[in-house]
């Protein structure tokens, strides 16, 4: 059984009988560097080009997961006009591109601001991650989803977007389509949301603090969250990142459970033997024990060195981060299927719609709750 479920992964799916050409898998890459260079060109000019325009404010507000998108979604319809997207997307190592980006995110995850500053964050994103995730995996059950999907969808929409999903790709053992797909709609949904939750904060006259908590709370991805919070303000953008960073710390624990569950029970034919730990160590996505690790790391080192040089390297961390990010979203555009959203139908989208607006509405019923009298 646990074989069996292993050879879904996208790891196997690399792996399968009919191994790529290894100048297909180098072109591959090759491909994706460029295109991920070209992404942070734009995201470098864009807003430098538009500096003296009326789009000067959106030029700002877009970030580099749009573009990477974009970008990728071009050369998958240009690759497919020239029949060479199955024959490179050995290449497109979106699993590879993502988890490493996860794992740096951990160096800049202070756990310390978690336990001493952001004792309302704490509270807020265990409440929201449970009510969202459990309201995501009965709907999804309601109308049907594989367990799998429904799986990534409820990471996805209520811990941190395509950083969630990928860790619980890999403790699900889902396919990479599935991966694919719950990316396409963090990033469909994660848009709008930048300008609209901003606006909705402003027509609503939330205070600094619980603007942030909302948009930190909400938004699925970390970049987004970013580009929202500047839109709110500095204060607000403050604390937007500790919530979110917040989310982000709690990936682990949710791998973990993820893990477990699918071992145990989902994955589990009746009358079999008791999963044995090495099948629960071979399900568990390692790189969450990376991104542990870099969060203690990346703490005990700020604490040894002096505040400018510790921020100096950690943003070099960062903007290394940054770039294998870059890549997976190119990546992420390259694989992406209309064969695939046309086969998985309107359902999945009913259920993460659904999700975020139940995730919106409690955010900010948690965000009043806990921030309306905290001090930026």
């Amino acid at each position: 059984m646990g074989e069996t479920a292993r050879t879904t992964s996208e790891t196997a799916a690399l792996q399968g009988n009919s191994r790529p050409a290894v100048a297909d898998i180098v072109a591959g890459i090759a491909l994706v560097l460029v295109l991920g260079a070209l992404t942070r060109f734009f995201d470098t000019h864009v807003p430098q080009w538009a500096a003296d325009t009326p789009f000067k404010r959106v030029a700002k507000t877009v970030e580099y997961p749009v573009y990477a998108i974009v970008i990728g979604l071009i050369g998958n319809v240009v690759l497919n006009k020239l029949g060479l997207r199955e024959r490179l997307s050995a290449g497109f190592r979106t699993e590879f591109f993502i988890k490493t980006g996860v794992v740096l995110l951990g160096a800049s995850i202070n756990l310390k601001i978690l336990v001493t500053a952001a004792a309302p964050s704490i509270v807020q994103a265990l409440a929201l991650i449970t009510i969202v995730f459990g309201f995501t995996w009965w709907l999804g059950g309601v109308l049907g989803l594989d367990d799998k999907l429904r799986a990534l969808l409820a990471s996805a929409v209520s811990i941190c977007g395509v950083s969630a999903a990928i860790a619980a790709a890999g403790a699900v053992q889902a396919r990479r389509e599935q991966i694919a797909y719950a990316a396409s709609l963090v990033i469909i949904f994660a848009l709008p949301s930048i300008f609209l939750l901003p606006w909705l904060a402003d027509v609503l006259g939330l205070s600094d603090a619980v603007a942030g908590a909302w948009i930190g709370g909400n938004i699925d991805t970390t970049a987004a969250v970013a580009a929202a919070g500047a839109l709110a303000g500095e204060q607000s953008l403050q604390i937007a990142t500790i919530v979110k960073t917040t989310q982000n710390a709690l990936i682990g624990l949710v791998a973990i459970a993820l893990t477990a569950w699918f071992a145990f029970r989902v994955d589990r034919t009746e009358g079999a033997a008791r999963p044995s730990i090495g099948e629960f160590w071979a399900r568990f996505p390692k790189f969450v024990l990376g991104f542990i690790a870099a969060s203690i790391i990346g703490t005990l080192y700020l604490q040894s060195v002096d505040k400018k040089t510790g921020a100096a390297h950690i943003a070099v961390i960062n903007d290394l981060r940054t770039w294998f990010l870059i890549l997976a979203f190119v990546s992420i555009g390259l694989e992406f299927s209309l064969r695939g959203l046309r086969e998985a139908g309107w359902r999945p989208i009913v259920v993460f719609g659904s999700a975020a607006v139940v995730n919106l509405a409690v955010g900010l019923g948690l965000s009043v709750l806990l921030f309306r009298d905290f001090a930026v």
